[in-house]
């Protein structure tokens, strides 16, 4: 039996202040059937929906609470583009062929995401002013200077900015210099979610909420999903569930780690105040230990994100350091209100890779998007269309591995603080 989170209300996030409505959606009480049954009403699950039921496949979808209760409605709103691996890994660990199509995957994930708003008009503060990739140290300077060096050479919109021009661009002297990556951009997570749902629902997919799924079992040459009031019949099944991932399917959850991400966001600045800083309207992600990213929204707020406590959480002083480097960043942000904080759960694979998984004929699985999952998400979910919906292997740009548990899984946390700890000493002596 798996593990449910029912019914567990959504997080005070500011999105859930400023997204626009779900669409209308209620808990399945009887028993269907359907060509396909997905798990997850995430990004992946509803990409996966919207594009299944364009395709004319008759998709349902299930989730344990509400559209985009997880890492979908939580997240820092980056659209960013490429794998956590850099082109020329790629091509190297998995060849020329495979490695390629990969590179593609990475490359091409973040105009999905932008042309999927603009097709289906969805309603989510869309911004495409590009995303920075920032160097704190010697050691991440190297890499932002290989990541723009390799996208380049592949055709990507990617220059390097330093100086001045790196002070231009972000209003702070903090970084020496950055990729400025014009592929990139940012949406309101939440809105875009539910406008995914919104638009699969449309397309003919049936969507249902506080609907957790709670066994999954062979059945008549298909498959049967139990539910707590239903029974579902359906003849392939993809599970989206990420970092919420439960003991559904054996070994899924121990296939990846639960790391907890933190978000704090100020009142909408004053004009005079928010002129200055991201002034072209890019995000930022900090090439760092602690990861920070940050980014202005549509309405003026600074949005802060990155590592902090390994728990659910909503006290200020679980966020004091977000905004501490913050107000380092742009000394201006201490005379303003920090409105709102809350965190959620990333799901990180072993290898930093998106992982996807086929155990059994007409079984999809795919998550783990390490912190990219806007735009990597989205792609995951088309990809699991197209297979789900005849395609053969030539439509997966991702290799299909087997779900391996992590050896010493319950002890996460520690192993997360650990690990934090070497990558903060080897930053500071620029290593």
């Amino acid at each position: 039996m798996a593990e449910t989170i029912a019914r567990r209300p959504m997080p005070r996030t500011l999105y859930r202040a400023s997204a626009a409505p779900a669409p209308e959606t209620g808990a399945l009480d009887h028993d269907i059937s359907a060509q396909v049954v997905i798990v997850g009403a995430g990004f992946t699950g509803l990409s996966a929906a919207l594009h299944l039921a364009e395709a004319g496949v008759d998709t349902v979808v299930v989730e344990a609470s509400a559209i985009g209760w997880g890492a979908s409605g939580r997240n820092g709103g980056q659209v960013n583009p490429g794998l956590k691996w850099e082109p020329e890994e790629l091509e190297h660990g998995f060849g020329a062929d495979l490695g390629g199509r990969m590179v593609r995957l990475g490359d091409e994930a973040p105009a999905l995401v932008f042309d999927l708003i603009a097709r289906h008009g969805i309603d989510c503060a869309p911004k495409r002013g590009g995303t920075l990739r920032a160097a704190v140290s010697e050691r991440s300077a190297e890499g932002v200077r290989a990541y723009q060096r390799q996208w380049a050479a592949r055709g990507a919109d990617v220059v390097i900015a330093e100086g001045k021009e790196m002070a231009a661009l972000t209003g702070t002297g903090a970084y020496p210099l950055g990729a400025h990556d014009r592929r990139g951009g940012q949406v309101n997570p939440l809105g875009y979610c539910r406008g995914l749902a919104r638009a699969a629902q449309a397309a003919g997919a049936r969507l249902f909420t506080d609907t957790p799924a709670i066994r999954l079992a062979r059945h008549a040459g298909g498959w049967e999903l139990s539910t707590p009031k239903a029974r579902i019949s359906a003849a392939q099944v993809i599970l989206a569930t990420n970092g919420y991932s439960d003991n559904l399917w054996p070994g899924l959850r121990r296939s990846v780690i639960p790391v907890f991400s933190s978000i704090t966001a100020t009142e909408p600045l004053p004009p005079d105040l928010a002129a200055p800083i991201m002034p072209s309207g890019i995000v930022l992600y900090e090439m760092s230990a602690s990861y920070a990213y940050y980014r202005l929204d549509e309405a003026g707020r600074f949005v802060m994100g990155g590592r902090s406590v390994l728990r659910p959480a909503s006290a200020p002083d679980d966020f004091r350091a977000l905004v501490d480097h913050a107000t380092r960043l742009f000394p201006v942000l201490k005379a303003v209100e920090w409105t709102h904080r809350w965190n959620g759960q990333v799901a990180v694979t072993r290898d930093h890779l998106p992982h996807l998984h086929e155990p059994e004929p007409g079984l999809l699985i795919g998550l783990g998007y390490n912190g990219r999952g806007v735009a990597m998400a989205t792609a995951m979910g088309r990809m699991l269309a197209r297979r789900a919906s005849g395609g053969g292997q030539e439509v997966l740009d991702l290799p299909v591995t087997r779900i391996a548990p992590i050896l010493g899984h319950a002890l996460w946390p520690l192993a997360v603080k650990a690990r934090l700890k070497w990558d903060r000493l080897r930053e500071t002596f620029g290593r």
